[in-house]
């Protein structure tokens, strides 16, 4: 893969935002959340993100899903139900120099699925990146088997981009638009 270059005139570093929606507490991401994070991408839930990972894989993921904040001032965010307080997936902004764009992208783990929570998630996510941050568009970058994505995508609005550049030839790419 080649390298993606980086528009550092675009880098902007802030504090790790907290959202709340009603159901929902997304935030910063904390070293109790590792077992967890790491026991999905080391299974087979983890095969359209190019998994299942190795440990260092999986480490890897992790530290780099809390640098980005640093680095480019977005960043993941936990997904936390207000109701029970456990932590049930992730949701992010992904950028540098494996994104060609800022993209919206989130996971969940098993017993979370089915529930809306991805896409209450992702719409908090990506209100605040265009609200906050004031980005113009995003994108999510989608295996083409993963059907529960690509239908999230299209809930929220997305629409294929058959002409993005993708850090994977084979990833479809949804575009979603600020308002």
């Amino acid at each position: 893969m080649q390298p993606i270059p980086i528009r550092t005139d675009s880098v902007m570093t802030s504090a790790i935002p907290r959202l709340e929606t009603d159901r929902l507490i997304l935030r910063e991401i904390s070293i109790a959340d590792w077992p967890e994070y790491r026991s999905m991408l080391m299974s087979e839930r983890a095969i359209h993100m190019d998994g299942p990972y190795s440990l260092a894989g999986a480490w890897g993921m992790f530290c780099a899903d809390t640098a980005q904040w640093s680095l480019f001032g977005v960043g993941a965010l936990m997904i936390d139900e207000k109701s029970t307080g456990l932590c049930v997936g992730q949701v992010g902004i992904n950028h540098g120099p494996l994104f060609p764009e800022h993209e919206l992208g989130w996971l969940l783990y098993q017993d979370a699925e089915g529930r809306g929570i991805a896409t209450e998630a992702a719409i908090a996510m990506r209100a605040w990146a265009f609200g906050v941050r004031k980005l113009t568009t995003l994108v999510s970058y989608i295996a083409p088997d993963n059907h529960g994505s690509i239908g999230l995508a299209i809930r929220l609005g997305a629409v294929l981009d058959h002409d993005a550049q993708r850090p994977d030839p084979e990833d479809l790419v949804f575009r979603h638009q600020a308002p």
